[in-house]
């Protein structure tokens, strides 16, 4: 039996240019109005079997405002930033320039010491392939934009630098349709 998985990016917590690695701050002003307005097409997700959240406040928030009373998956946290945790991009590429370049590179490479793009997108594979098939049809998981976009190369067995071309915005969703190792991605609305 296959599942749907439906991955709802979180709600905006910061202007997009001070959006820092690994932010643990909740939804910003602007992130609830924009859920309160999207709220109308995606309550009714909160009908899925199960209901998921990255472990961060801003996934959290989106879940809890959307009414989905999500449980916290520790397996859907952000990659792990290392050192350049609470920088921004621009900070970091002000102050280690070449380490910044390596890790957009190479997605073995790990400069700040954290997760390689690799492993997070694995580790994001792993959670989305061990999701409860039998007896369950709709899973709902609101999650950081970087965890979708990890979701979407992993079940489209894309190369690891396709993440950085996709583009996650937020309370956008993706749903993934299949069994562990064979997903398909469905757009459009959901059915």
């Amino acid at each position: 039996m296959s599942v749907r998985v439906t991955l709802v990016a979180a709600a905006r917590s910061s202007d997009v240019f001070d959006e820092r690695f690994d932010d643990d701050r909740s939804l910003d002003q602007v992130g609830w109005y924009e859920t309160q307005l999207a709220a109308h097409t995606l309550i009714p997700l909160a009908a899925a079997d199960l209901r998921y959240c990255s472990p961060t406040p801003r996934s959290r928030a989106t879940g809890d405002a959307l009414g989905f009373a999500p449980l916290a998956q520790p397996a859907l946290r952000d990659c792990d930033m290392g050192r350049w945790r609470g920088f921004t991009l621009s900070e970091v590429m002000a102050r280690e320039p070449a380490a910044v370049d390596a890790w957009l590179a190479d997605p073995r490479a790990a400069p700040h010491g954290g997760e390689p793009l690799l492993a997070f997108i694995s580790r994001i594979g792993g959670w989305l392939d061990t999701r409860p098939a039998q007896d369950i049809a709709a899973i709902v998981a609101v999650a950081e934009p970087a965890v979708v976009r990890a979701a979407l190369v992993y079940a489209l067995k894309a190369p690891p630098r396709t993440y950085w071309y996709v583009d996650v915005r937020p309370l956008s969703t993706v749903t993934l349709t299949g069994t562990p190792g064979h997903w398909h991605l469905q757009v459009g609305a959901a059915g």
